[in-house]
C-alpha cells in the first residue's frame, strides 16, 4: 500500500546510504556500488505502475512469467491480473498432459489361524506338524490413472485382479468424465472382466444448493444370467460447519437403505450408520481421536452390529515419514473371530495385509494381536525409523546448503557490506535517539536459538544485527512486516532451512527491554 511518495522517500533514503560517491576506501565503494545497483533495480519495478501491480499481486514469479512483453502498456491492476490468470492457464494447460494421478493397492490376505486353532490330537500324527503353517490365501491389486484430456474432461483407466484359494479373476475399467459446471459432473464407464460381462454405467454429481448435494450411479452388468440393473443414490447435505449427513438408497445387487451421519473435527472424527437391506442389515458407530503432534498419531474403535454377527474394532495409524501413514486395527467378532488388519500409505499406494488369526474368540489372540505391533512398531520406530528419518533431514539440509552456499555467500559477502556502509548513518541515528531519550537497539542477534533442554546438543547459529536493525528505527519506531527477516538490509540466512528467530534488547525512554520474535512475524516496538 505505500504511495509513490514513500517509495521516493525509501529510494532517496537508500540511495543516501549506499551511494558509491559517498566512500573514499575502494573496498567500501565496490561495495556501495552493488549494493545501489540492486536498489535501483528494485524501484525501477515498484515506480513502474504495470511492474507493480505484477509484483504486487504476484511477487517475483509474476515478473518472470513469460508472455508480458506482449501485454498493452497502462493496464489496471484488476487487467493485469486477467492476464496474468490467462498465462497461468495455458501454463496449467500444457501441464495437464503431464499429470496420471496413480493410484493403487495392493491387499495380500494372510491365514495364521495355525497358530492358535491347534489341536495336538489332530496333529500328532502329521509330519512336520510341530511347525504352525502360515499362507497366503487372497491376494488383491487394483490399479487407475487419469488423463487430462482438457481442462474439464478426464479420462480415467482402471483394473484389478483378485485371487482366493486358487481362483482369480480380474477386470477393466474405462471412465470418462466431463465437469459440466462449477456445480456438477458427469462420468460415463465402461467395463469388462472375465468373471462378469460388459458393464455400463453412468454417474451424476450436482449441487442442490451450497449445502446440499446429490451422487446417482446407474449400471447396467451383462452376463449369462442376463441383464443386471443396479442403481445407487447418495443424498448428502451439511448440518453444521463440521458434520454431514447422508441418505443412501440401492436397487438391485445386494438392494440397501443406509443413512449415516459423520461429524469431523480437528480432533476427532465421529460416524453413526444404521442399513436396512439384502443380504444384511446392521448398526455401526465409530470414533476417532486426532492427537494434534507432529506425527499426527490417531487412535480409533468402532462396534458393528447386524444379521451376519458382531464386530469390535480398535487400532491407531501414525505418520512414519513425509509421505508415509502405517496403521494397525485389530478386529473381534462373532463368528468370524480375530484378526489384525496392518495398513500403509505411501502417497497415492495403498499396501494392505489382513491376517486373520483365529476362528475364535480366544484371548491370546486378542492379546498378540494387540501388544505384538506396538512392541515391534516401537522397537522398529527407535532403532530403525527414527535414526533413518534423522539422516536423511541432515542429508536434505546439507544438500540444500550446498546448493545455497555460492548464493548465502553472496548474501553474507552483501550483509556484511551493508553494515559496514551503515556505520556512520547509525551513529547519526543513535545520537539523534539519545536526545530524545528514544529507541536504541542494545543487541540484537538473527538466526536458530537452543532454548529447549530435549535440544540441548544441537549448536546455536545466530548473527548480530544490531547495527540493520538501528538503521531501520524512524521517529524512535522499528516496524518490520510479515516476511521472512533474511531479506532485510544487513541480514542473511545464518542456518538454511532451519527454523529461525530475531531477539532484540533494546533502551526505550531509559528503561530496557528485551523482545523474540519468529521470522516471518511482524515485529513492531517499543511494545505499548
Amino acid at each position: 500500500q505505500a504511495s509513490q511518495e514513500e517509495l521516493k522517500a525509501a529510494y532517496r533514503r537508500l540511495c543516501m546510504l549506499y551511494h558509491p560517491d559517498k566512500h573514499r576506501d575502494p573496498e567500501l565503494k565496490t561495495q556501495a556500488e552493488r549494493l545501489f545497483n540492486l536498489v535501483h533495480q528494485a524501484y525501477e519495478v515498484l515506480s513502474d505502475p504495470q511492474t507493480r501491480a505484477i509484483y504486487d499481486i504476484y511477487g517475483r514469479r509474476g515478473l518472470e512469467m513469460e508472455g508480458w512483453e506482449v501485454v498493452e502498456r497502462k493496464r489496471t491492476a484488476a487487467e493485469i491480473r486477467e492476464e496474468f490468470e490467462r498465462l497461468q492457464r495455458e501454463r496449467e494447460e500444457r501441464r495437464l498432459q503431464q499429470r496420471t494421478n496413480p493410484k493403487g493397492t495392493i491387499s495380500v490376505g494372510i491365514d495364521a489361524t495355525d497358530l492358535f486353532d491347534r489341536y495336538d490330537e489332530e496333529y500328532e500324527d502329521v509330519p512336520g506338524s510341530s511347525f504352525p503353517q502360515i499362507e497366503i490365501n487372497k491376494m488383491h491389486i487394483s490399479q487407475s490413472i487419469e488423463a487430462p484430456l482438457t481442462s474439464t474432461d478426464t479420462a480415467i483407466l482402471s483394473g484389478n485382479l483378485s485371487t482366493q484359494n486358487g481362483n482369480g479373476g480380474g477386470s477393466i475399467n474405462l471412465a470418462l468424465r466431463r465437469v459440466t459446471s462449477a456445480k456438477g459432473w458427469g462420468e460415463l464407464e465402461f467395463g469388462a472382466g472375465d468373471l462378469h460381462g460388459p458393464l455400463f454405467g453412468l454417474k451424476i454429481f450436482r449441487n442442490l444448493t451450497p449445502r446440499c448435494f446429490i451422487t446417482t450411479n446407474c449400471a447396467l452388468q451383462f452376463s449369462s444370467r442376463g441383464v443386471r440393473p443396479g442403481l445407487t443414490t447418495v443424498l448428502a447435505r451439511n448440518l453444521d460447519k463440521n458434520t454431514m449427513g447422508y441418505l443412501q438408497w440401492r436397487w438391485g445387487i445386494q438392494s440397501a437403505m443406509n443413512t449415516s451421519i459423520v461429524r469431523d473435527t480437528k480432533t476427532s472424527h465421529f460416524t453413526v450408520a444404521m442399513q436396512l437391506g439384502i443380504p444384511h442389515s446392521f448398526v455401526m458407530v465409530s470414533y476417532q481421536h486426532k492427537f494434534q503432534d507432529e506425527d499426527q498419531t490417531r487412535v480409533k474403535g468402532s462396534l458393528k452390529a447386524g444379521f451376519f454377527g458382531t464386530i469390535v474394532e480398535y487400532g491407531a495409524e501414525r505418520k512414519i515419514s513425509r509421505h508415509s501413514v502405517l496403521g494397525a486395527t485389530v478386529s473381534v467378532g462373532v463368528p468370524q473371530g480375530v484378526s489384525l488388519k496392518i495398513k500403509l500409505n505411501r502417497a497415492s499406494q495403498t499396501y494392505f495385509f489382513p491376517v486373520h488369526l483365529t476362528d475364535q474368540l480366544l484371548p491370546s489372540a486378542v492379546f498378540y494381536a494387540t501388544v505384538g505391533p506396538l512392541v515391534i512398531y516401537f522397537a522398529m520406530h527407535r532403532l530403525v525409523i527414527k535414526p533413518y528419518l534423522r539422516a536423511q533431514k541432515e542429508r536434505e539440509l546439507e544438500k540444500q546448503r550446498e546448493s545455497t552456499a555460492s548464493d548465502i555467500l553472496q548474501k553474507k559477502q552483501e550483509a556484511e557490506a551493508a553494515v559496514r556502509l551503515m556505520q556512520e548513518s547509525v551513529r547519526r541515528i543513535i545520537e539523534a535517539e539519545e536526545a530524545r531519550m528514544g529507541l536504541i537497539v542494545v543487541n540484537a542477534w538473527y538466526g536458530k536459538f537452543v532454548n529447549d533442554n530435549s535440544r540441548k546438543n544441537e549448536k546455536v547459529k545466530v548473527i548480530d544485527v544490531t547495527v540493520p536493525l538501528q538503521c531501520l528505527v524512524k521517529d524512535s519506531k522499528l516496524i518490520l512486516t510479515e516476511a521472512s527477516k533474511a531479506g532485510l538490509p544487513g541480514f542473511y540466512d545464518p542456518c538454511v532451512g532451519e527454523e529461525k528467530s530475531l531477539k532484540v534488547l533494546y533502551q526505550f525512554r531509559g528503561v530496557l527491554h528485551q523482545v523474540m520474535s519468529a521470522d516471518n512475524e511482524a515485529l513492531r516496538i517499543p511494545k505499548q
